[in-house]
């Protein structure tokens, strides 16, 4: 059995351009990860190819299938607790479409396992803005969108978007992930302010983000609304919410 403390969670929607080179990436690394595809539905056969890889990596790569698109944060959450249910100590987000660099892996891993982080973040924005190929308009929108975030809520991170992430495995069983509401960019800010607002360690690791060159992106305005306007009830909720903490 290849085991692993570490498992990598990527949702997949018409990735078949990019699925098993991603697969093959991170598992090309020196430090041993498994990876966990959570597959909506792809009418382009994205979980077809999964299930052809998994006979070459039958210990190291796992896949839940779901029926249709059900939402970006709805499928971390189900990895989350697939996660929890095995005995992994360090549990990633990262897209399949090679904007967030595999090679990144071991950096974030390193900021918790090594580090002491409880969470790490490959921010884009931690030292400067680190995006290439993107049209400005998402550039500026991102950035801002971030800023506007860490005013609002006070934490002091300055990526609050990002979508590649390392958990330690304690910060995820201390949350209720039952009560992780929203589902785009928003999901992605509520994990980190839950995690702050729990007392966890969150730390930004400087990643250079690439835009996707196979494939369709699935940003659009509207889950870019759903930040800033989510973040201004995420932040009135917190004052009538008590946190559970870390122990």
């Amino acid at each position: 059995m290849q085991t692993s403390d570490s498992i990598v969670i990527i949702p997949t929607y018409n990735e078949r351009e990019n699925i098993e080179n991603i697969i093959r990436a991170v598992f090309g690394l020196p430090k041993m990860f498994h990876i966990l595809v959570i597959e909506d539905g792809s009418p382009d056969g994205t979980a077809a190819i999964v299930k052809e890889l998994q006979k070459e990596f039958p210990e190291r790569l796992f896949m839940i299938e779901r029926k249709g698109k059900l939402g970006l944060g709805t499928a971390y959450i189900a990895g989350f607790k697939w996660a929890l249910e095995h005995t992994y100590e360090f549990i990633f987000e990262m897209d399949a479409d090679f904007s967030h660099n595999p090679n990144d892996l071991p950096r974030l891993y390193e900021a918790c396992a090594v580090k002491g982080g409880d969470v790490s973040i490959g921010s884009r924005y931690v030292s400067g803005v680190n995006v290439v190929n993107w049209p400005m308009g998402r550039v500026l929108m991102s950035y801002f969108a971030s800023k506007y975030v860490r005013i609002v809520t006070g934490i002091p991170i300055h990526d609050t978007t990002a979508g590649f992430v390392c958990y330690r495995r304690q910060v995820l069983e201390t949350m209720n992930l039952d009560k992780i509401r929203f589902k785009g960019y928003a999901f992605q800010i509520e994990m980190k302010f839950t995690a702050y607002k729990c007392g966890f360690r969150v730390v930004e690791v400087p990643v250079i983000f690439i835009n996707r060159e196979l494939g369709t992106s699935k940003m659009n305005s509207s889950i870019f609304g759903e930040a800033v306007f989510g973040v201004i009830k995420l932040k009135v909720n917190s004052w009538f919410h008590k946190f559970p903490q870390k122990k």
